[in-house]
């Protein structure tokens, strides 16, 4: 299989994991600052969405197909 047909699976298996999971949540930390004994820091939450485990995995089945070469007769 070519490289970008493991790309393709592994985006698929991506895909199928946030679409079982229902979608994946993550924490992002934005800026640290330190101003004497005071530490402020910021937090970025987020959320991948089925949607886009859909979308991954339609993208890595397309990428697969590509990646398959052509047969010799």
């Amino acid at each position: 299989m070519r490289p970008i047909g493991v790309v393709g699976v592994l985006l698929m298996l991506a895909g199928l994991v946030v679409l079982v999971l229902r979608g994946v949540s993550y924490t992002k930390d934005k800026e640290e600052v330190k101003v004497g004994p005071i530490e402020l820091e910021a937090k970025e939450k987020g959320f991948i969405t089925p949607t886009a485990g859909m979308v991954a995995i339609v993208v890595g089945a397309v990428l697969v197909f590509a990646g398959r070469g052509r047969v010799k007769a």
